[in-house]
């Protein structure tokens, strides 16, 4: 009896996975044409081709939804891997230079731009509505962008030393203005730069402010 109960169990663990997926993929596309503020539940189930009560119970309510919809275009395909543990992440901890360092980080910072810019300029730009649901989110994805740079600073510093006059705090300031998904937007989208030519700027802008110019 106990194979078939397991094989049971490890087919409805698949097919729910299967169900999240299709409800995340239709609530993506939701969120970048309508924002979070256009976008229902009752929507995003019939794309999904569910109930909306199959979208509370396989993901949650709208809130949640949109964390996890977040949540998995960062991760991108390799889901099962954590960000920190892939190649282009241990690029940054392990560069032999600090400029390498940074040059790695600029690469990181442009290849989750690319993933998360659909949804991340929908998302800011409705942010200002005074949806309390939506500030919470960004305020979540803000502390965690704060944790991503202070620890990259916090390698730079301990790896290669920063410029005279500047600590971990300021240098971590300074990476988390870089990196800000606005001034992407500004550069990138607004000047029309691409994201080749923003990559190589803020390679050189991030080694410039951390490291100064001579190094």
């Amino acid at each position: 009896m106990g194979e078939p109960r397991r094989y049971s169990t490890a087919l409805r663990a698949e097919q729910t996975a299967l169900t999240r997926r299709r409800i995340l993929d239709a609530a993506g596309r939701l969120f970048v044409e309508r924002g979070y503020l256009g976008t229902t539940l009752d929507a995003v189930a019939t794309a999904a081709g569910v109930s909306v009560q199959t979208v509370y119970n396989v993901v949650g309510g709208k809130a949640v939804l949109l964390k996890a919809v977040y949540d998995v275009t960062l991760a991108g395909d390799n889901d099962a891997v954590p960000l920190r543990e892939r190649p282009e992440f241990r690029a940054v901890l392990e560069a032999p230079t600090g400029r390498e360092c940074l040059a790695g980080y600029a690469s990181v910072a442009r290849l989750l731009g690319e993933r998360l810019f659909p949804l991340l300029t929908v998302l800011l730009g409705q942010a200002a509505a005074g949806d309390a649901d939506l500030a919470a989110f960004v305020a979540t994805i803000e502390g965690e962008r704060t944790v991503g740079t202070r620890g990259v600073a916090t390698t730079v510093a301990q790896r290669f030393g920063l410029r005279d006059g500047l600590d971990v705090d300021a240098a971590a300031d300074v990476l988390w203005a870089l990196t800000a998904p606005d001034l992407a937007d500004r550069l990138v989208t607004r000047r029309g730069w691409g994201w080749e030519r923003f990559e190589h700027w803020l390679s050189t802008a991030m080694a410039d402010a951390l490291l100064g110019a001579d190094r």
